[in-house]
């Protein structure tokens, strides 16, 4: 029984046709200017300004938190099973919405440790720019097409996030040493948990896409869907980073003398 669990929700991955592999190459660029932004360098130093590491852990929380709900939206909508891929998304989705409701209250053991209570986490509102990804993948996940909710939120969020992780794990050591924060195992869970698990989620979520998308038409709307949802990933990430970083004043303009 164990063994069918496991593989009722678990995808075998293949080789990309053509279509898909220009498909995920296109968006190289823009996940990799969210895994690689000066946010996540800096965290991954140990030289990011606390306060804006702590701006960060609370405003981004209404996307953890709200992660299986947006899966849950894509979830209500697979009811066509005899649609192509329609059954693998259902079941790949039961599945890791369980999984995302954990990682939940991972995330909030991980602010915890920099000091964010409960009552901030539960009743934070985010700066517009930071919110714009909630409200994307909101209206993705109720109205877009299957294929395009899966790549907005499980392929362009989870992707970037998986790379991100796996490179600022180290970092939080500094933030111990200096008093900052209190990183330990429980606080960790969450960063190593993404670190491996959306190692492969993305591809996952890749290989759904190709089920589910039978023609050019809607591989272009899921691709679309993808790289929107990465834009408003790094319009958060710049918000949030630009707030902390001193401010530049330009040196009074020379007056000449009559």
């Amino acid at each position: 029984m164990k063994k069918q669990q496991q593989d009722y929700d678990t995808l075998t991955l293949t080789e990309h046709p053509p279509w898909a592999q220009t498909f995920w190459n296109s968006l190289e660029p823009i996940k990799a200017k969210v895994a690689d932004h000066a946010f996540f360098n800096e965290m991954a130093a140990g030289t990011l300004n606390v306060d804006c590491f702590r701006h960060a852990l609370l405003n981004f929380y209404p996307l953890v938190a709200n992660f299986p709900h947006y899966m849950g939206l894509t979830l209500s909508r697979t009811t066509d099973i005899r649609a192509p891929g329609m059954l693998a998304a259902r079941d790949w989705l039961i599945g890791n919405i369980r999984i995302e409701q954990r990682h939940l209250f991972w995330y909030r053991d991980w602010a915890k440790g920099f000091g964010i209570s409960d009552e901030q986490l539960d009743n934070v509102q985010p700066p517009a720019a930071m919110d714009a990804v909630n409200h994307y993948l909101w209206n993705m996940n109720g109205k877009g097409s299957v294929a395009e909710a899966i790549a907005a939120t499980n392929l362009a969020i989870e992707w970037a996030t998986g790379e991100w992780s796996r490179k600022v794990v180290s970092g939080m050591r500094e933030y111990a040493k200096t008093g900052q924060a209190v990183i330990d195992r429980r606080t960790m869970a969450w960063l190593r948990a993404h670190a491996h698990y959306d190692d492969h989620h993305p591809h996952e979520a890749m290989e759904l896409i190709k089920m589910l998308c039978t023609d050019d038409a809607s591989r272009e709307a899921a691709r679309l869907a993808a790289q929107r949802g990465m834009e408003y990933y790094l319009m958060a990430l710049d918000d949030c980073f630009s707030l902390h970083q001193p401010v530049k004043i330009k040196p009074a303009a020379r007056q000449e003398i009559a």
